[in-house]
């Protein structure tokens, strides 16, 4: 599903011409089965965010190769990554990130407009994930009128709506109490059984990195093998 090849990334900071290289990641490689949740922890600062930055698109790498569903994605324009994240790929974010004029449905049916699917089938597609998460009575609410795990539930809908075959998971019970926050990670369990979604989390919380079926631990922009220590 996800296969990371000696991946290093650095960032240039400073004015051009006294510009500094500030190392991030370096050499990391990794492989992500499908059908798995595999977590990515590590302290604030170590690279994780840099990382699910990298896996998604949003910037390229200094070095190396990434993978993801049989294609080499290194090296897409950003027109070519932009269509293959909508087919492939879905996100769940920390802090939500929805669009707070759009209903609890239009946010989750947005995925399917941009896909270009006709108006009938969309409506059948959102009516169909708000059941799946236990929002269909909530589905005229706005994001101001639900709870934080509400909020969170039409994330991860909208995410699956398209049912992409793998799923990017920043922090995603940042912004969750405790409660709020198991009762979510049950359900992301359950989406995982029944759907065979693969899940990569990029977390620092050791209750969410303990739903995956393992953990890779980055520190100091370096993958750490089983045995060392942060």
């Amino acid at each position: 599903m996800i296969t990371v090849k000696q991946l290093s990334h650095h960032f240039e900071v400073g004015k051009k011409g006294q510009k500094t290289i500030l190392p991030v990641l370096k050499d990391i490689s990794f492989h992500v089965e499908k059908g798995e949740i595999v977590a990515i922890v590590g302290k604030s600062g170590s690279g994780k965010s840099t990382l699910l930055n990298l896996i998604s698109g949003f910037i390229q790498p200094s070095e190396g190769e990434i993978w993801i569903n049989d294609q080499r994605v290194t090296g897409f324009t950003e027109a070519q990554f932009a269509d293959f994240r909508l087919e492939h790929l879905g996100f769940i974010f920390q802090s939500f990130q929805l669009i707070p004029s759009m209903t609890a449905f239009q946010n989750i049916e947005l995925p399917l407009t941009f896909q270009g699917m006709d108006a009938a089938k969309r409506k059948e597609l959102t009516k169909e994930m708000l059941d799946k998460v236990g929002l269909i009575d909530f589905q005229d609410h706005y994001p101001s009128e639900l709870s934080g795990g509400q909020q969170q539930r039409v994330s991860i809908a909208r995410a699956l709506v398209l049912n992409p075959p793998l799923i990017l998971a920043d922090e995603p019970t940042g912004s969750l109490d405790s409660e709020t926050e198991a009762d979510l990670l049950q359900f992301i369990q359950q989406l995982n059984r029944e759907l065979g979604t693969t899940f990569l989390i990029i977390t620092h919380d050791d209750a969410v990195a303990g739903i995956g079926n393992r953990s890779l631990t980055i520190a100091d922009g370096r993958l750490l093998e089983d045995g060392d220590s942060l």
